[in-house]
């Protein structure tokens, strides 16, 4: 295992590896539960960088006594590694895993659907769109170093490149973990496209740190905004219709104010440079109505500059 930790080092990339709280994992392979101190030693000395932590085969277990005592354990450890609490979102880690580690997960397992839910029959796996209605209620929650984990990217894994562009788009929105759930060598290259669009994963990783909200829904298109430093602004027109939906946004009309980053822009007063940043082009200013057709299911997604 240390030298495939090596080979992956070798290649610029981070080693992650999964186990399990309870006393088997989800697979039914030995799980960590009384073995905590010598597991993360083990890691350790492998190199690992990113350790997610599940939650099958726990009946009797307190969840935060049990991600606690992992986290401990991998901080004697004496490696930094990334600490991915991945209990659904059952116990609701976004109270009390601050400190215990750097991501959680919110809801079930995530599938390849724009919309619905893959029933499993004894599980369930929900949709991009299933899973970004119970987000919007957590950002406060999130911010540097412990973040709301809405599961992995399912980008390049069947949907369409609409779909998939809205549902990048929406991850980097919700400042969420990005992680990569396709096959790198296999990727197609509006695949990569989407993946190593450097305008949209800046949103995802500025500095404030800062959840987008869902600020409105008109006809079918949700409208997300997320403070930035420097006082910019990205804001995602996202179309939960099947069908094409013209847009007309009048920034005159719709301020923002968000009490939890302390944003508070009037665009009567204040213009704003607009950049779409799926296609990287100029939009002009707020100073006049921002109008866009946007495909079904998919996403206008635009960065305003002071």
């Amino acid at each position: 295992m240390k030298a495939l930790a090596d080979y992956i080092h070798a290649k610029g990339l981070k080693f992650g590896l999964y186990n399990c709280a309870g006393t088997r994992t989800c697979a039914d392979y030995p799980g960590t539960r009384g073995y905590e101190y010598q597991d993360a030693r083990l890691y350790a000395d492998i190199g690992i960088d990113y350790l997610k932590f599940d939650w099958c085969n726990t009946n009797g277990i307190n969840a935060k006594e049990a991600y606690t005592t992992m986290s401990k354990a991998i901080k004697a450890a004496g490696r930094p590694i990334i600490f991915s609490l991945c209990e659904w979102g059952n116990n609701k880690p976004w109270l009390w895993a601050t400190n215990v580690g750097q991501l959680w997960r919110t809801t079930t397992d995530i599938t390849a659907r724009f919309d619905g839910v893959k029933n499993n029959k004894t599980w369930s796996q929900f949709s991009v769109m299933k899973i970004v209605d119970s987000q919007d209620s957590l950002r406060k929650y999130a911010g540097p170093g412990h973040w709301n984990d809405p599961d992995m990217l399912e980008v390049g894994n069947g949907m369409k490149v609409g779909e998939d562009r809205a549902h990048f788009s929406i991850w980097c929105m919700l400042a969420a973990p990005l992680i990569a759930g396709n096959d790198l060598r296999k990727m197609s290259a509006a695949t990569k496209d989407i993946l190593t669009n450097k305008d949209i994963v800046a949103v995802n990783q500025d500095a404030l740190g800062i959840q987008a909200y869902k600020y409105m829904t008109k006809d079918s298109v949700e409208t997300w905004i997320k403070p930035l430093a420097n006082n910019a602004v990205a804001v995602c027109f996202l179309n939960r219709s099947s069908s094409t939906k013209q847009l007309s946004f009048n920034w005159k009309q719709n301020p923002v104010k968000d009490d939890l980053s302390k944003t508070n822009i009037d665009f009567s007063t204040a213009d704003y440079k607009i950049k779409d940043l799926w296609t990287a082009q100029e939009k002009g200013t707020t100073n006049k109505i921002f109008e866009q057709a946007i495909p079904g299911h998919d996403v206008v997604m635009i960065r305003l500059i002071k």
